[in-house]
């Protein structure tokens, strides 16, 4: 298991403890935390730097339970500081040969593209009669090959393709996602929420202006504006200190680029754990819609099937309430031979259905190439 992001790099092998969160699992975060309160008291795992880590990819679902893996031994890297190792074998370390990958491989969509153009089109008729603001609605393709798929070859290649993305792997789920959904580190929190999208073409001159369109384009404007909105009020009953850049950025990531604004602040005394703040963050009006409830049952009744781990929050948290999270996006679900991807667009009420069925196309663009390799 692992997550890396540009500040921190943590990998785990073995598992000393899977723990089990009921259902809802946003209601029952506490049994991570005194699970990890146990090896703080203990020498079990030996783990020195910050203490035991507990790595997770938890559904969308905010009802559904959740698992935590708590690795037996743990590596980590830090950007201020030096490398540190927790008994951890070089071995553990060493790059392994890829496996064999399968020969022969079979995408298919689970909504057929006339389908879910019409389920925009639903969507926007809802918005324009009021019932919601906006909505997230995914489109998923499941790959299935003649072979097993490897976890942890896809997660590389992926991790390769989008160095300055947030990496994970946990548990069979693998991605690199360009939105931190929350970290906290000691009374620092940090959220750099996402929404707007403009595909990304390898053209430094024709992206750049795509950039400035995205940045004036109101539908864009509004839609990240509200997702910034939920983010800093959420977090701000928990801060001393809070503030959002005053503008936008754009920033790549891999075969399109987004708005994205920066929120950072200092917590209160005494600070929360992550989980907590994730519990109150997930998920945002990025992957979910607005208001939240009404975006959620109307995601239930036009997406087929479930999401998953897709768009769940993925990512780790220390016995002292420390971590950093992912919003699960550019993601793969891997189980044997068969993975699942996704790709999600914010519906608005002057969104174009052919427009978001090619944002969906070039999101999926991003993970597609490290599952279907030549």
């Amino acid at each position: 298991m692992w997550f890396l992001s540009p500040r921190r790099e943590l990998r785990g092998a073995g598992i000393a403890e899977i723990v089990e969160v009921p259902a809802p699992w946003v209601e029952h975060l506490t049994v991570v935390s005194d699970a990890l309160a146990r090896y703080e008291t203990s020498d079990d795992l030996g783990v020195v730097a910050g203490g035991p880590i507990a790595f997770a990819a938890l559904p969308f679902d905010r009802q559904a339970p959740g698992r935590f893996l708590i690795p037996e031994v743990l590596w980590g890297a830090t950007s201020e500081g030096p490398r540190w190792t927790t008994r951890m074998a070089d071995s553990v370390l060493s790059a392994r040969p890829e496996a064999p990958g399968p020969s022969e491989l079979r995408v298919r969509s689970t909504m057929a593209v006339e389908d879910w153009c019409a389920s925009v089109v639903e969507a926007t008729r809802r918005i324009r009669a009021g019932d919601l603001t906006k909505v997230v609605l995914a489109r998923q393709l499941i790959i299935e090959g003649d072979r097993d798929l490897e976890p942890a070859s896809i997660g590389a290649r992926l991790a390769a393709s989008h160095p300055h993305s947030l990496r994970f792997g946990v548990d069979g789920f693998v991605g690199a996602s360009p939105e931190l959904l929350v970290s906290r580190i000691d009374d620092v929190v940090r959220a750099q929420p996402m929404a707007g999208t403009t595909p990304r073409s390898g053209d430094s001159t024709l992206d750049a202006q795509r950039a400035a369109e995205l940045l004036a384009s109101g539908k864009n404007r509004i839609e990240h504006q509200i997702t910034i909105d939920m983010v800093h009020d959420a977090l701000l009953r928990w801060c001393s200190y809070l503030d959002a850049e005053p503008a936008p950025s754009v920033v790549d990531a891999g075969s399109v680029q987004h708005l994205a604004t920066l929120v950072e602040g200092r917590l209160s005394y005494p600070a929360p754990s992550v989980l907590e703040l994730v519990a109150a963050l997930h998920p945002t009006p990025a992957v979910g819609g607005w208001p939240r409830d009404e975006a959620l049952a109307l995601i239930d009744e036009l997406e087929p099937g479930t999401r998953g781990r897709y768009a769940g929050p993925v990512g780790w948290v220390d016995a002292h309430g420390n971590g950093a999270w992912a919003v699960g996006i550019r993601s793969a679900e891997i189980d044997g031979r068969r993975a699942v991807v996704h790709a999600g667009v914010g519906v608005v009420a002057d969104s174009d259905p052919l427009a978001e069925l090619e944002e969906t196309r070039a999101k999926f663009a991003s993970t597609l190439p490290s599952i279907i390799r030549p």
